[in-house]
């Protein structure tokens, strides 16, 4: 073969092998919350943000953020538009994406002081009946219950109180799962009815000593029709971006522990698919 020939295929083939390494150095791109805490915040602080890194790490890739404000449109405004490659924290089965396999399983809790020794453990309890100040997210399972033991008019001037924002655009409302939680350790507030993941942190850091207990996933409106209390949760891709879910289901198995100690540190409670029921006292 002629010099020239050689050093042409030569050249190529190193253009070949340059381009493969800069596909391999680009970043993981990571749709993320900037200021939904215990979740995510620009900062870092969330354990979401964790959970990122460690993915970035086991996968061998730099992450890089894209932060989202409002939680209404963050899908279509992110990761359907290529802005990002990956969202950690979603339903399992959440028809807009597509789902990993679920890292982790949790449940709605019922937060409460532990000198109190209320017992809580159902809907049905009779401490709901009696409590002054219930706090609870509107638009959540605790509203769907609240209204079906008929509680929910007498805690809705109440729930007013507990809005931490309010958007100028379109009126979107966040409530801060540390305020809700500080309602209950304060005092103001007898019983809080919380997501488990949402609310662990600030449970675990508490300096009055409270009482997460799991609510019972058996729970119906007055039509029969069931309230889901206890979810999976998965990470989630662009629907046929197949190599990167493959990727992320190792991952999930293979760095399982590692996952779980990120989870148990943050005070979440978690649940095998079969349990019903846990109480953690912090």
């Amino acid at each position: 073969m002629p010099l020239t020939k050689k050093l042409l295929i030569a050249i190529g083939c190193l253009g070949l092998s340059l381009s493969t390494a800069n596909a391999d150095d680009s970043p993981l791109k990571i749709c993320a919350a900037e200021d939904e805490m215990p979740y995510s915040n620009n900062k870092g602080e969330g354990f979401e943000n964790q959970l990122a890194q460690l993915v970035g790490a086991e996968l061998k890739k730099k992450v890089s953020f894209v932060y989202w404000t409002d939680p209404r449109y963050y899908l279509r405004d992110t990761l359907d538009k290529g802005l990002c490659d990956l969202v950690i924290g979603v339903d399992t089965g959440d028809p807009r994406v597509a789902t990993s396999l679920p890292y982790y399983r949790s449940g709605y809790v019922f937060i409460t002081r532990q000198n109190d020794k209320l017992a809580v453990n159902n809907w049905d309890s009779e401490a709901l009946k009696k409590a002054q100040r219930i706090a609870f997210v509107p638009g959540s399972p605790a509203e769907v219950m609240l209204r079906a033991i008929g509680r929910y008019n007498d805690m809705f001037n109440y729930s007013q109180e507990l809005v931490g924002y309010k958007s100028k655009r379109n009126q979107y409302v966040k409530y801060d799962t540390a305020k809700l939680v500080s309602e209950v350790s304060s005092g103001h507030a007898e019983v809080a009815a919380l997501w488990g993941a949402s609310a662990g942190r600030y449970v675990k850091a508490s300096s009055t000593p409270l009482t997460m207990t799991v609510i019972p996933d058996t729970n119906s409106r007055a039509d029969g029709e069931k309230v889901g209390h206890h979810y999976s949760t998965s990470m989630a891709v662009r629907k046929g971006n197949a190599a990167l879910l493959a990727q992320l289901n190792q991952v999930i198995k293979t760095k399982q522990p590692e996952i779980r100690h990120i989870l148990e540190a943050e005070g979440i409670p978690l649940l095998d698919a079969d349990n019903v029921a846990l109480a953690v006292t912090h």
